[in-house]
């Protein structure tokens, strides 16, 4: 190695490395005066990503294509009217819980008792029910250090909260690495017996939000069963095989092109909106879904702990409302990747448990990694 190499390698090395930044400003007053804030957290690579504490909701999520064009990955609207009056049809980017999916007759036995929820999709419970974490203030506080940018979300479920039992405390950490991965890390405790399901609501179209269509995005999932469920979406405990369905994504495979096959957990759904079983991970952290946008070169894996995958392809987007980029937003264009344990867990003791006691921790993450390879 020459001696100016070996300068330029020693200068190299003693320059300032890219570091992330986190900016906090008000985004809004809810209609009872409460004031919203939204953190942008912006990595040293220049990917960015912005949430609210009002539903611990991520708005924007901006990263770049394969020739370095940036753009919003993630459906929202354009102001905190718009969440508050609207979102609840929608759930864009918002923390849902306590119970992610449905329950089935809106209720469950624990230890012995009956647990009596408030139904919010005919008979059942929706995510909870009404007034899940998608309304609710979190407190926030955005941090950084050790090469990352973040924000710690925490709320305070009260006992009977949509008829679940226990104080439930919850801490959402939303992190931004400088690979491009937004990790998020859920953590729970309660004082009484309780069941517990936390997931992120996000959107996805890597052409970027409002741009149409996601049913040419390719899409794998490593799983090779899915959860069966009745007209309704409440599994009916057994698993079915994905191999010449249309739910089989072990390869790379256009959603366009199974998407509308008929098939009798199809009936009725207007698209994806099911679990698939992800392959063994023992609560460690492995690749659940990829998600590749041929035009632009975007990737997105999902990474997660959890044992199930809910797939939903904003099968109910019917073109009335407009989202942040002035454009209404249709059935299947973007993709929703539910990482969790499967809807109605409580009443199927042969899913994993959901049940959380006293003097334990809930614990769930999930990333999000971009990535851009060459255009196609």
């Amino acid at each position: 190695m020459s001696a100016l190499a070996a300068l330029a390698l020693l200068a190299a090395a003693a320059a300032p490395q890219p570091v992330g930044k986190v900016s906090w400003a008000p985004y809004g007053h809810l209609s009872d005066g409460r004031v919203v804030h939204q953190v942008t957290l912006t990595n040293g690579r220049g990917m960015r990503v912005r949430l609210i504490n009002y539903g611990a909701t991520i708005t924007d999520v901006d990263v770049p294509d394969a020739k370095g064009k940036v753009a919003n990955v993630a459906l929202g609207f354009a102001n905190l009217a718009d969440y508050e009056a609207k979102n609840g049809d929608y759930a864009f980017g918002a923390a849902i819980g306590r119970f992610v999916g449905r329950i089935g007759g809106a209720r469950f036995t624990l230890d012995g008792k009956e647990v009596l929820l408030t139904p919010n999709d005919g008979p059942n419970a929706l995510h909870g029910g009404p007034g899940n974490f998608q309304s609710k203030l979190f407190e926030m506080r955005p941090y950084s250090g050790n090469g990352v940018v973040g924000a710690i979300l925490t709320y305070r479920s009260p006992d009977g909260e949509q008829g679940f039992p226990g104080n439930v405390d919850v801490t959402i950490t939303y992190t931004l690495t400088d690979k491009d991965e937004l990790r998020i890390d859920y953590a729970a405790t309660t004082d009484a017996p309780t069941v517990v399901n936390l997931t992120n609501h996000s959107y996805f179209n890597l052409k970027g939000a409002g741009s149409g269509t996601a049913r040419d995005h390719l899409l794998r999932i490593a799983g090779d069963q899915l959860a069966e469920t009745d007209p309704r979406g409440i599994p009916t405990g057994r698993f079915l095989p994905v191999a010449g369905t249309p739910f089989d994504f072990r390869k790379p495979t256009r959603i366009g092109d199974l998407i509308d096959r008929e098939h009798p957990q199809m009936e009725g759904r207007r698209g994806y909106n099911h679990s698939w079983l992800l392959a063994k991970r023992s609560g460690k952290l492995a690749l659940a879904a990829t998600l590749t946008d041929p035009g632009s070169g975007r990737r997105l894996d999902v990474l997660t702990t959890e044992p199930a995958l809910q797939i939903y392809a904003g099968n109910w987007m019917s073109g009335r409302d407009v989202g942040a980029q002035g454009v209404a937003y249709k059935s299947h264009d973007a993709i929703v990747f539910e990482t969790q344990h499967f809807p109605d867990s409580p009443n199927h003791p042969n899913f994993p448990s959901t049940r959380l006691a006293p003097g334990e921790t809930y614990r769930s993450t999930t990333v999000f990694r971009f990535s851009a390879g060459a255009r196609k």
